[in-house]
């Protein structure tokens, strides 16, 4: 997960509106994003485990 994380930034930074972006907001954003990820995987994985 963290290498699509890495693949979208760099995509984003390459090609999007990321480019616009001073480098700080950029990696604060992907930042966010990834510990929100990060949070929905636990909490699916907690979830998953108390249905068995």
């Amino acid at each position: 997960m963290i290498f699509l994380v890495a693949a979208l930034l760099l995509l984003g930074v390459l090609l999007g509106t990321a480019a616009h972006l001073p480098l700080g907001a950029t990696l604060t954003a992907a930042a966010a994003i990834a510990v929100w990820l990060l949070i929905f995987a636990i909490r699916e994985y907690r979830t998953k485990e108390a249905r068995r």
